[in-house]
């Protein structure tokens, strides 16, 4: 946590000529952007994978129909048609399960008021108004939704609806194109749960942003912005 809160420190100095007293909330958004750029040959590889399961589609067909009196040796055939062509159907899970521990990092550095045996400076930073520790149900404590520190969260809640409701036209179109038959198991167990719920998965980063520390929600509305940008141009 003494290593991590450095780094955070030194690119706020770093950025402080630009942002001023939003330098450590310009760190964090700088912080995340490095880690997606890490992550994002795995979004390219999930991208080819995704590209390469709609190509599976006609062979899924072909068991669903040899198949359908026995959905438990479809389920079986189609794991082996992706162990066969070398697609995984979870592939793309992996770029979001390697950001968690980074979010978590962050939440709890910024809910700590002592790191490494010494105070949190950290805690003194803010994003205009809006302290980085503090949380929305603090910025409607001190002068309401439409506060100073209430509009910075006004703000926030726009940009995660926007993504999410691009994201959601976005999914929608995709999962319309290789639709999953009603009444059917899927392509592996599970799937076509996934499937119905997908599209509305941006949505649950309001709830997200509302209840951890504004750095931490810092992370993760800069790192969704990101995905749905990343995913715009990877899934032309």
């Amino acid at each position: 946590m003494s290593v991590f809160a450095d780094l955070v420190d030194r690119l706020a100095v770093l950025l402080q000529p630009l942002f001023h007293a939003s330098s450590a909330a310009a760190a964090i958004v700088l912080f995340t952007a490095l880690v997606r750029l890490l992550v994002h040959p795995l979004s390219r590889a999930a991208a080819r994978g995704q590209q390469a399961r709609a190509r599976l589609q006609p062979k899924i067909a072909e068991l669903r129909a040899k198949h359908a009196r026995s959905p438990e040796k479809f389920q079986r055939a189609v794991v082996d048609l992706h162990a066969r062509e070398n697609v995984s159907p979870l592939s793309g899970l992996l770029p979001g399960l390697l950001q968690i521990p980074a979010f978590f990092l962050l939440y709890h550095l910024f809910s700590n008021t002592t790191i490494g045996g010494g105070s949190n400076d950290l805690l003194a930073h803010r994003l205009f108004a809006a302290p980085l520790g503090g949380r929305w149900a603090d910025a409607l404590g001190h002068g309401g939704p439409l506060g100073p520190a209430g509009l910075v969260y006004l703000a926030l809640f726009v940009l995660v609806v926007a993504v999410a409701a691009h994201n959601y036209r976005r999914t929608k179109r995709m999962t319309a194109a290789i639709p999953v038959p009603a009444g059917d198991a899927g392509q592996v167990p599970g799937l076509g749960a996934v499937t119905r719920v997908a599209p509305f998965l941006s949505f649950f980063t309001l709830v997200t942003v509302a209840m951890v520390p504004l750095a931490a929600a810092l992370y993760v509305v800069t790192s969704t912005t990101w995905s749905a940008v990343e995913r715009t141009l990877l899934y032309r």
